[in-house]
């Protein structure tokens, strides 16, 4: 009831922008003459709601440019580190049309017949937009030019060379402090509030903050702690606020998922800023095949292996982990594995029985569960909600500005990390435990994290990539941690110790069978049927080069599924960011490459 009505009201809101519809197509937003529009709170409620830009369900399939997933598309990551990258070939990026249709605003709201406070609320949620069109160009291009005010084609301006890194990011954060001040708490549902601008303030703080201090080609160190504490600050002001909390219905087998196929988040207590779908109100996004089918993103191995016991004790203590097979791999770990990950036994509507992976389609042999919809009605599939921002982040956040700083304490950890580790029914995590045994399969990830909170700090990094995983967070993470070479290892998937039949469902009963490549798959009539009469799923096993369905990294002598073999290379500091297209350097000769790029 609740969502029909915030829709209904969403649909009042988008209503009232089409009836200028017409005008705004006659005059683009960075056309459109002051005196004719910026006279109301309307006006300025129009124009800047027509500035609203939120990521949605697709988000889920961003994964394949990080360590998370494998994948054969041509994603741009793997492409620098298994080619000959320069400013010729790597062209997207750098676009500012949305920037000037941002500042057109600003250059103009103050004529405005309105209160002050009304004209800074909707001059905050412009520069909340623009700090975040800005954050994402910094984090590509590091310097960029900065630009406060809309331009003209022939204004000179468009010919500056970039300012700082620092410059610009100091920019970024005095918009969101004015955001932050100004943004009213109450907005029209799916549009950005107080709570919303902070947590993004306290993102673009800890990745600045972390960014700095571990990349000393910047040569911005001293000013990285500054950074941190605005990020703990601010994320502090957002848990004493008590608008927010994580959802736990004492369900860990359930809850976290929750999150992810709900078809109504805005009674969500964890959900700080949601995307509405609707199918019945024409807004819907059904990424079922995309995530699930024949796809081209495959969950990891290494993430896989990422997640604790449900004990809380590390996976990678397991003796002989790195030969569990599917089955076992998933054998009391942390719920949030078989709520990510499609498990053994898992059935997929409207099949009756569990469902068999696929392994000749989707390249590691593991399925991506969240995002996917099971179900087989089209509202349910394309109607889930998407939870643009999640209390989640702001508690993760908190944790690790506060342990980057060397303030973490117990009482940190249990009113943010335990919080979620309580959702999943884990152990709460112990800070001096954690400090006296760091996991050496984390620890050799992150050679450059070191210190007495080195064994805390990992364990906040390996929460982050669980719980956010498939939310397109990974990437941003491995770059601003300087771990960009964990990019070069080679995505694995399952692990079959060689040709034979195995259980993929966990009932003990073989599923499939692996068999030689010089073998040629039989007839239905022929194929062998296991104890529960069920024909058994036919693979031809071998290396990547060989004609077969399956590719192992020892070929017919097993080991872990693999995707490509190619060998890749991360230069360091250089692919940390992108070339200006070279299109560009044509243009404004006064621009400039970064750290080697040509």
């Amino acid at each position: 009831m609740k969502k029909t009505l915030y829709i209904l009201l969403s649909g009042l809101l988008i209503g009232a922008t089409a009836c200028k519809d017409d005008f705004l197509d006659r005059y683009p937003q960075t056309s459109i003459a002051p005196e004719a529009f910026f006279n109301t709170e309307e006006d300025l409620a129009l124009y800047v709601n027509g500035l609203l830009s939120l990521p949605g369900r697709d988000s889920y399939l961003n994964d394949q440019n990080s360590d998370n997933a494998a994948t054969t598309a041509a994603v741009e990551v793997k492409t620098i580190m298994t080619g000959s990258p320069s400013s010729q070939n790597i062209t997207s990026g750098w676009s500012w049309e949305r920037l000037r249709n941002i500042n057109y605003f600003l250059d103009n709201y103050q004529k405005a017949n309105a209160a002050p406070a009304v004209k800074n609320h909707y001059a905050g949620l412009a520069r909340y937009y623009r700090a975040e069109f800005y954050f994402n160009k910094v984090k590509r291009y590091s310097d960029v030019p900065w630009y406060s005010g809309a331009l003209n084609p022939d204004d000179e301006q468009l010919y500056k060379p970039q300012d700082s890194r620092a410059m610009v990011m100091d920019s970024v954060m005095a918009d969101l402090a004015f955001a932050a001040a100004n943004v009213r708490e109450a907005v029209p549902t799916g549009t950005p509030g107080k709570w919303a601008v902070q947590l993004l303030r306290a993102r673009v703080a800890l990745y600045e903050g972390t960014f700095r201090k571990y990349h000393d080609e910047l040569n911005l160190k001293a000013t990285a702690n500054s950074l941190l504490e605005t990020a703990a600050t601010v994320t502090a002001e957002i848990m004493a606020s008590k608008k927010y909390s994580i959802y736990n219905t004492g369900k860990p087998e359930a809850d976290y998922a929750a999150l992810f196929g709900s078809s109504d988040l805005l009674a969500n207590p964890e959900v700080m800023l949601v995307n509405i779908y609707d199918v019945d109100k024409k807004r819907g996004q059904d990424i079922n095949l995309a995530v699930f089918g024949d796809y081209e993103q495959a969950p990891s191995r290494d993430l896989v292996q990422t997640y604790l016991m449900k004990d809380g004790s590390y996976f990678s203590s397991q003796p002989g982990y790195q030969q569990f097979q599917f089955v076992k791999e998933f054998q009391n770990r942390d719920p949030r594995l078989a709520q990510t990950i499609v498990y053994p036994g898992w059935v997929r509507q409207p099949d009756p029985q569990p469902y068999i992976q696929r392994l000749n389609k989707n390249f590691t042999g593991y399925h991506q569960l969240k995002g996917f919809s099971n179900s087989t009605v089209s509202t349910v599939i394309g109607g889930a909600d998407f939870p643009v921002y999640r209390y989640a982040e702001a508690l993760l956040i908190y944790a690790e500005a506060q342990a980057e700083l060397g303030k973490l304490t117990q009482a940190d950890l249990d009113q943010s990390v335990n919080l979620l580790r309580k959702r999943a029914g884990l152990p709460n995590l112990d800070l001096a435990k954690a400090n006296a045994s760091p996991d050496p399969f984390m620890a050799q990830k992150y050679p450059n994290l070191t210190g007495a909170n080195q064994g805390v700090l990992l364990e906040i990094r390996r929460e982050r990539r669980v719980e956010f995983a498939f939310e397109n967070t990974r990437f941003d993470d491995l770059m601003r941690w300087k771990a960009g070479k964990l990019l070069t290892n080679i995505p694995e998937g399952m692990y079959f110790p060689g040709l034979g039949k195995y259980d993929l469902t966990g009932d003990g009963v073989a599923d499939i069978v692996l068999i030689d490549k010089a073998t040629s798959i039989p007839t239905e009539d022929k194929k062998e049927k296991n104890s529960l009469g069920v024909t058994l799923i036919y693979y031809r096993a071998g290396s990547i080069t060989d004609d077969v369905t399956v590719f192992l990294r020892n070929g017919v002598n097993g080991g872990t599924m693999v995707t490509e073999t190619a060998p890749r290379k991360f230069e360091d500091p250089k692919y940390y960011y992108r070339p200006v297209p070279q299109q560009q350097l044509v243009l404004n000769p006064n621009l400039r490459q970064v750290f080697g790029w040509q």
